[in-house]
Order: structure tokens, then C-alpha cells, then sequence
């Protein structure tokens, strides 16, 4: 009796544990089968090959993927601030070297000083301005506070002794007066003449109301409608500077009457004309100024 196999030979599969290739025993005679062993070793090689390029796809996709991820992290979340450009990413491996130098600091700006008005009325070299008796003493009328005070007869030489008494002539001529402009304004009876003494300096001016005394005086200047005032009777003077120029005044009635100390509207009057003068002196200087500031 013989012995069988327990049912039907199984194929051999080279992928498969346990599996047998068909062998025949060394007694049967047979050789072994060279050509399925030539196939199943070609099989086998094709499938690695498959799985290597399946792999390194998958490699590749994978590092594509981290890749895109890195980059949309990088540009997502934080926006940069600015002035914030000048940042590296984190784990750069670039060498940047940091500033060792200071910053440098500036002194804060500012404008210039505005030009001293002074400056153009001291001195003849810089007062270029027009200058005539209409220009220093505008308009028919003056107003000084609540007094309004009526424009008269105006003059203008360069003959300054001429438009001066006493000792006045003395002390322009000295120091070297050029010009002597003269106006009126007049208001209830009261008259004043104001005298403006041009010189080529302020040293000049100053020097000449320093010598000037309670005789030195300026002439009245009447005619148009204005009578003859202070040609002997007492009237009140003034004397002052500024720049270079030397301001008079001469105040009294039309009527020929005496001034005392009583008569202060005839004060008030020399005032208001000193305070005038002076005034429209320092805004010729503030004109120039300003326009040569603009230049």
C-alpha cells in the first residue's frame, strides 16, 4: 500500500513563506527547473524596483508637503511692523554682524533770530527806506487814543539850523544833522510842531539830545490855516532819540497865550506827538527788517 501526498501538489510561490518549488528527489533522476527559478528571480527584482520609485515618490511629496507648509508658516500670522524689514527669519544661518558704531546725534533745528529793526534805522548804510515828511507823518489826521489831531503844514530841509532857535542850530550842526523834517497838527486852539533831525548814525543822534538843553529848540512851523504859534510866547519842548534819528517838539496855544504847568491837555498834545514820532521811527525800522528777512 502506498503512502499518498494529502491531496494535490501545491504551486510554488517565491513571495510566499513556507511555499516549495517543485523538487524531485535526488533518486527520481529529474534536474531542477532552471527557467521558473529564471522567472521568479525576475519577478522578484521587478518588484523591488516598483517599490524603490514608490517610495521615493512618496519621499518626494513628503518633503514637498513639509516644504509648503514651512513657507505658508513663514508668511502667515505675524505681519512685519514697520521698519521691521531689516529682520531675518529665525535659524538663518546667514552672518549678519550688529552695529558697533553710535548713532550720530544732531542738534535740533531751529529758525534764525529774526533781524533787529534796530539794526536799519542805526545807521545811514542800512536805512534805505524812502523817507519824506508825507511818509513819517501819513494822512491828514491823527488819531491817539480818543484824540483826533488835525494834519497842518509840513517842511523839509537840509539846512537843519535853519528850522532850529536858540541853542539847537549849534548842536545839529555839530554833529552832523542832514536833514531836519518838520509837521503841524493842531486841535482846540493848541498847536505843536514836531522836528525830526536826520543823522548818518545812531552815536550821531544820541550825542546831539545829550547836548541839547531847555533852549534848544525847534521852530514852530505855521501857514495853512495855521496861525503863527510860540514865536514869543512861553510854550512847552521835548527832546528825545532813537536810531539815528533826534526827535523835537514844540507845543502851545494859537492864540499866543502862555503855557504853564496847569495847561496839561498842551502837555497831553506834546506827548501824543513825541509818542508818534517815535513810533512811526521804529516801525521804518520793522518794515526794513522784515523785508530783508523775505529776501
Amino acid at each position: 500500500m502506498s503512502l499518498g501526498q494529502g491531496g494535490p501538489q501545491q504551486q510554488w510561490d517565491p513571495w510566499k513563506p513556507n511555499s516549495q518549488q517543485p523538487w524531485s528527489g535526488g533518486g527520481s533522476g529529474q534536474s531542477p527547473d532552471w527557467a521558473a527559478l529564471a522567472d521568479a528571480s525576475e519577478a522578484r527584482a521587478k518588484r523591488r524596483r516598483l517599490l524603490f520609485i514608490g517610495g521615493g515618490a512618496l519621499a518626494t511629496i513628503a518633503i514637498g508637503t513639509a516644504v509648503a507648509v514651512a513657507v505658508v508658516s513663514s508668511d502667515g500670522g505675524d505681519e512685519a511692523s514697520p521698519g521691521a524689514s531689516s529682520q531675518l527669519p529665525g535659524g538663518s544661518d546667514v552672518d549678519i554682524p550688529s552695529p558697533t558704531g553710535t548713532v550720530p546725534s544732531f542738534a535740533p533745528t531751529s529758525a534764525p533770530p529774526p533781524l533787529d529793526p534796530m539794526d536799519f534805522i542805526a545807521s545811514a548804510k542800512k536805512d534805505k527806506a524812502p523817507l519824506s515828511p508825507d511818509i513819517l507823518f501819513p494822512g491828514t489826521q491823527l488819531t491817539m487814543g480818543e484824540t483826533v489831531y488835525k494834519k497842518g503844514p509840513t517842511a523839509d530841509t537840509e539846512n537843519c539850523a535853519s528850522a532850529a532857535k536858540s541853542t539847537l542850530p549849534k548842536v545839529l550842526n555839530d554833529n552832523g544833522c542832514t536833514r531836519l523834517i518838520r509837521v503841524t497838527y493842531t486841535k482846540d486852539g493848541m498847536a505843536v510842531t514836531v522836528g525830526v533831525a536826520v543823522f548818518d548814525t545812531e552815536a550821531q543822534a544820541t550825542k546831539a539830545k545829550q547836548q541839547a538843553d531847555k533852549k534848544s529848540i525847534v521852530k514852530s512851523l505855521s501857514g495853512g490855516g495855521v496861525k503863527d504859534f510860540c514865536s514869543g510866547a512861553v510854550c512847552r519842548s521835548t527832546t528825545n532819540s532813537y536810531g539815528r534819528y533826534a526827535y523835537f517838539t514844540i507845543a502851545g496855544f494859537t492864540a499866543g497865550k502862555d503855557v504853564t504847568t496847569k495847561d496839561t491837555a498842551v502837555f497831553a498834545t506834546g506827548d501824543d506827538l513825541q509818542e508818534f514820532t517815535f513810533r512811526q521811527i521804529r516801525r521804518r525800522g520793522v518794515a526794513q527788517a522784515s523785508a530783508a528777512a523775505n529776501e
